[in-house]
């Protein structure tokens, strides 16, 4: 193994950096996110036939609005309800900073016309459940107070995969790499938004 690569190489995340979802109309989903849910837009990238915009779930977690021309509302499936066939998909769950924030929650987006389900204890979690106007199913949770499974995992599965059954510490399995790519030959290419923030001309 090369001298690049006998350092710890273990990534540490920091969150979710953006999810991106699709809609064909982005007032609707400005509407919902920024001004019902309360999530800031803080980017928004386009030209003519395409949109990118950015909402800000937490100080480290964004959602993200491709708008193309021709994007239907998805076919609305209820959250969890299992499927057959090409999917990849289910629904995302928000967290929220209090149990009481559920029921706030709640009441914002029954006044606006969405429906709303009851809140239901997950153990560990309690949920809500609703759909934005792109019929994207997302979730609303809470901790439980006095229980973490981030701390403490669990498995309630009766029959866990043989891979679950090893534990919830990453396995050292895969092909290490090797070879890190070395500072002097690291080269970064200029995408969408770059030239917002670096004073890049269009091409």
């Amino acid at each position: 193994m090369s001298e690049q690569v006998k350092e710890n190489i273990t990534v540490r995340f920091n969150g979710v950096n953006h999810l991106a979802m699709a809609t064909g109309d982005m007032d609707k989903t400005i509407s919902f996110w920024r001004d019902l849910l309360g999530m800031r837009l803080v980017a928004g990238l386009g030209s003519p036939g395409y949109r990118h915009y950015f909402f800000e779930i937490s100080p480290n977690d964004l959602i993200a609005f491709f708008e193309w021309e021709g994007v239907e509302p998805m076919v609305k499936k209820e959250h969890g309800r299992p499927v057959s066939g090409r999917f990849g998909f289910d629904h995302v769950s928000f967290g929220v900073e209090e149990e009481e924030d559920l029921w706030k929650l709640k009441a914002k987006l029954e006044a606006a016309g969405f429906e709303v389900s009851e809140v239901i204890d997950h153990g560990f979690i309690h949920s809500i459940y609703a759909y934005d106007p792109n019929n994207i199913p997302i979730e609303f949770s809470h901790n439980v107070s006095g229980i973490d499974i981030r701390k403490t995992p669990r498995m309630g599965d009766t029959q866990p995969t043989k891979a679950a059954l090893e534990g919830s510490e990453p396995q050292d399995k895969w092909q290490k790499p090797k070879r890190v790519t070395p500072f002097g030959e690291r080269v970064v290419y200029r995408g969408v938004g770059s030239e917002l923030f670096h004073g890049y001309k269009k091409r």
